[in-house]
This record gives structure tokens, C-alpha cells and sequence, in this order.
């Protein structure tokens, strides 16, 4: 009997991942047929289909959705053997695969950029997506550490602050409001208050300000990612609620401007956090020590700039 190959339990979890051969063969850096074929060849060693086509999408059959499962697992435990063996030698190397909410994608270069160049050996995997999106991944085991405000409910965690969060209102300097002397909530809500879509950590925590100051959340426009509200904001077309993290560019460029009102900004905590009932390799331990030890500073240096 022939032994399935590391490639070919790969490209069953890919597809399986991204229900389709073609992203499959992207993520892999193949081609569509060679991926093809990594399949076909795997159904000859198992002896039974393990993928079906749906409409567009390829979906796993019975017997797919047991192998790749044990694909994964397979995998993930050949990654953390080779982590252990580089660890005996002093190395810190292997894959570092780390997923962040949308909003934490400015903040992590000041953390990565230190810690990979002590470690040139450690590949990494990053991931970015909305606050879902990330605990669907950390759930299915495709990252091993996640960054974002709050930890989730959804699932058993072990969570780390490692900074503060600042989140303003924000609004192009040429805005009307950034001549009052004195700005009220009612006056950000009158003036189309653009915010995050429902789940978002910004969208979150701007409920949670209204409620507490017996505001509904009523807002202009729901947006679906920081860059758009931002290109809307710098146009005038109202004001926003969003990360300082996501804005440090456009500030330093004078195209935005927090709104010139108490309590703003407003602070919350980043977390980083991996599954409670789930070793972790090395390499994601390290990373996670060097945030937690070192990530204020870093956050503090990269945002001094954007507060002045």
C-alpha cells in the first residue's frame, strides 16, 4: 500500500478550507491540475472519494471529512516535531501562524518586526480578517495565537493584556465641528456618524459609550472595513469612530483629526490569546512572552507620533 504524502494531506485540507481547487492551488503556490492531481492520488491510497463538486464549490464527502481531519492533525503535529527537534539545537524557528481583527493590522509591525529579525529562522502566517472571522479561524485551528479587544465568549481561551487600545472620533480637519469650543455626543451622532459593521471591536465598544451615556445607537452608516470610513471621513461626508492604530498614517498626513472633545480618546486593552485546551508550538509561545512583555512599549513608541 502507499503512504499518502505530506503535499497531498495539504492540498485535501486547503480545498476542504477553501472550497475550491483553484484557491487551493493559490495558497499553495501550484497549479490548478497538480493540485488536481495530489487529490486524485490520495483517493487511490484511501480507496474512496473524498471530495465532491457542489454547484461551483468542491465540498468533502463522508470519508473526506474524516481525512481531513487527521490531515490536520497529522500536519500540525509534523510541525510541532520539527519545532522540538530545531528547539534542542537553540533554534527558534517554524511557522508562526497568527491571526488579528482588521483594526490590529497597523499594530502589528512594531510587535513582528523586532521579533522576527532576532529569529531568522521562524517563517510567519499571518491572518486579518473581522472579529468572526478570526474565532472561526482559532476555532479550526488554522492559527494558533489571535489578537483583538475582548476575548471571545464563544470559546475557552487563555487571554494576555499586553497594551492599551485608544479608539476616538475622528473627522477631516476641515470639519465644522473641529472649530467648537465644546462637542457633545449629540453632536457626533448629528453629524452622521459613520461606524464599523455589527460585531466589530470599534463597532462594539462606540455601543457601549452611547448606552452608557443613555444615547441609542442610532448611527448614519454601517461600513464594512477602516479604509473605506476613513476615504468617507477625510471627504466630509461625516465623522467616524475608529482605532488611532488604523489611523496613525492619515493623521501624520493631516487628512484626519480626533475631534477636539472630553474623553476622547476612549481606551480599551488588546489581547492576545490561544485555545486553553490546546498546546501551542515553541515558536507561538515565544512570540506571545515577547507581546506580552515588551508590546506596551512598542504600541506606546509607534503612536507617539500620532497623538502629537
Amino acid at each position: 500500500m502507499y503512504h499518502a504524502s505530506f503535499r497531498q494531506l495539504e492540498s485535501l485540507v486547503l480545498v476542504a478550507r477553501h472550497e475550491s481547487v483553484s484557491r487551493a492551488a493559490d495558497a499553495m503556490h501550484l497549479t490548478q491540475p497538480a493540485v488536481s492531481l495530489q487529490l486524485r492520488t490520495l483517493e487511490e491510497i484511501t480507496g474512496m472519494p473524498l471530495t465532491r463538486k457542489v454547484g461551483r464549490n468542491i465540498q468533502l464527502t463522508a470519508a473526506g471529512e474524516v481525512m481531513a481531519d487527521f490531515s490536520e492533525r497529522i500536519l500540525r503535529l509534523w510541525e510541532q516535531a520539527t519545532d522540538e527537534l530545531a528547539a534542542l539545537q537553540g533554534v527558534t524557528s517554524g511557522t508562526l501562524r497568527i491571526g488579528a481583527v482588521t483594526t490590529a493590522e497597523h499594530l502589528l509591525p512594531p510587535l513582528l518586526v523586532p521579533f522576527t529579525l532576532e529569529r531568522p529562522d521562524v517563517r510567519l502566517k499571518l491572518q486579518v480578517g473581522n472579529r468572526t472571522e478570526i474565532i472561526n479561524m482559532l476555532a479550526r485551528h488554522e492559527i494558533e495565537l489571535a489578537i483583538m479587544g475582548t476575548p471571545p465568549r464563544e470559546l475557552r481561551t487563555s487571554a494576555a493584556r499586553f497594551a492599551r487600545h485608544p479608539m476616538a472620533f475622528v473627522a477631516s480637519p476641515s470639519h465644522p465641528l473641529m472649530k467648537k469650543k465644546k462637542i457633545t455626543l449629540n453632536d457626533v451622532m448629528a453629524a452622521n456618524l459613520l461606524v464599523r459593521e455589527r460585531g466589530s471591536g470599534t463597532r462594539t465598544a462606540v455601543e457601549k459609550l452611547l448606552r452608557e451615556e443613555g444615547h441609542a445607537a442610532e448611527f448614519g452608516s454601517e461600513v464594512s472595513s477602516n479604509e473605506a470610513i476613513k476615504r468617507m471621513v477625510s471627504a466630509g461626508l461625516g465623522v467616524g469612530f475608529l482605532s488611532v492604530h488604523a489611523c496613525a498614517l492619515e493623521f501624520k498626513a493631516g487628512l484626519l483629526s480626533m475631534l477636539p472633545m472630553a474623553h476622547n480618546p476612549v481606551e480599551a486593552d488588546w489581547h492576545i490569546m490561544h485555545l486553553t485546551d490546546q498546546p501551542i508550538p515553541k515558536v507561538a509561545a515565544s512570540f506571545q512572552d515577547f507581546v506580552i512583555e515588551n508590546g506596551q512599549d512598542l504600541v506606546r513608541r509607534e503612536l507617539e507620533s500620532s497623538y502629537r
